[in-house]
């Protein structure tokens, strides 16, 4: 069985009724449409087989089905053809680190995670199916899924908090032979490397003459770092609450010791704004507000991705005034960095040659075909494609499928 988009309101309303009404209490879908769109839950599962007649049942459920189960079971390999596992990805939370909601827990998680799963399967054909965890121990965590693993081709691991996100991540690589994508920490980066790659290709610098700079020091700021340290970035530093992440630090957990082990080679020290003077690229991804004298203080021409949501660092009215081009996470002004332009297509070119990991030169070439999708359209509001262009997943898919068979992690 398949997780589709086959939930209109209708059949919602005729499944589940409306428990407010017969309550007496008044329908929370009158006062706001967004209640009105996710009663009921926003997915449904529908097979993919029909079951019209005894013959029917008889092969897709006892007895036919036992020659599958048996053959499978000579074979193990088989799964990923006479079942869904090549075709799904799990979609795990434990809720503790929502949107811009916190630790909301993982029933008020499940929204979230369920628009996770749609926005899987509209933009990149992958079935997704929601999980949420009611246990926050890095443990139990990585037990439990190891153990839901076998009947998936992959996992989306999704609104974790740091700094459990990273040791939870690493684990269940470590333990598993199917993808594990934390999207939080991924699919940021790889977006925002693609949007960086057109931005410098608009100015006519190459991303080895740029120096950057990084507020936060979470998922996704680590993992953007990482990335663009990959990508062969001149310098990036980050900072964090207490200043900018560096070797001279004391007070720096085992992650923040690791990332300033690759960055900052500039050796810089003091606040955020110190950091910026000069800089050519401002990343925002902690929230909390820059100031307008340390925007005006950075290079001619500066990129300024303002990602915070849903206030950004930087409003962009304030960063016109002195970058060239600015972006945010918001899909209300233009270059928005969303990660649905990443996470279906990785997912969908891993599934597709059943990788057994996601490199990160799999990443890096989902990040070339996002940018090289933009093409010659290129211009300042427009550094990053739109998460409707149809051309995006396509894009992503192939050159992550070709990226992991020059890895060697394709197994067909």
């Amino acid at each position: 069985m398949a997780a589709e988009i086959v939930n209109p309101r209708s059949d919602r309303e005729s499944r589940n009724g409306h428990p407010d009404q017969e309550s007496g209490a008044e329908p929370l879908d009158s006062f706001d449409p967004a209640f009105a769109l996710h009663r009921g839950g926003k997915m449904a599962v529908q097979a993919t087989v029909p079951v019209r007649d005894k013959d029917d049942l008889s092969l897709a459920y006892t007895p036919g089905v036992a020659k599958v189960c048996s053959a499978i079971a000579e074979q193990p390999e088989l799964v990923h053809d006479y079942t869904w596992k090549s075709q799904v990805v799990a979609v795990v939370t434990d809720g503790t680190a929502v949107l811009g909601l916190g630790d909301i827990g993982p029933g008020a998680s499940l929204p979230v995670m369920e628009g996770k799963a749609i926005l899987f399967k509209q933009f990149g054909g992958v079935d997704a199916v929601p999980i949420a965890l009611d246990c926050t121990g890095v443990d139990e965590i990585v037990e439990t899924v190891v153990r839901l693993a076998p009947s998936f081709g992959g996992v989306n691991l999704e609104d974790i908090s740091a700094p459990r996100c990273f040791e939870i991540e690493r684990r269940l690589q470590e333990r598993l032979d199917i993808p594990v994508f934390h999207d939080d920490q991924h699919g940021t980066a790889v977006v925002s490397l693609a949007a960086l790659r057109n931005a410098a290709r608009l100015s006519g610098r190459d991303l080895s003459e740029l120096r950057a700079v990084i507020s936060g020091a979470g998922a996704a700021g680590v993992a953007i770092a990482r990335m663009l340290v990959e990508a062969g970035i001149g310098d990036v530093a980050v900072a964090d609450r207490k200043g900018v992440v560096s070797r001279e630090r004391e007070d720096l957990t085992p992650i923040k010791a690791e990332l300033a082990s690759f960055t900052n080679k500039a050796g810089l020290t003091g606040s955020l704004e110190s950091a910026l003077d000069g800089a050519d690229v401002f990343i925002g991804v902690s929230g909390g507000t820059v100031p307008e004298s340390a925007v005006a203080s950075m290079a001619k021409g500066a990129f300024v991705f303002a990602m915070a949501n849903p206030d950004p660092e930087v409003r962009p009215e304030i960063a016109h005034k002195y970058a060239a081009v600015v972006a945010t996470g918001r899909s209300d002004f233009p270059n928005q960095i969303n990660n649905v332009l990443a996470f279906p297509g990785i997912f969908a070119g891993a599934l597709q040659v059943r990788a057994s990991r996601i490199t990160e030169g799999m990443k890096l070439a989902a990040a070339e075909a996002l940018a090289s999708v933009v093409g010659d359209d290129l211009a300042a509001d427009y550094v990053i494609p739109s998460p409707f262009d149809e051309r995006v997943a396509p894009a992503v898919t192939a050159a992550v499928a070709a990226a992991a068979r020059a890895e060697g992690v394709a197994r067909r």
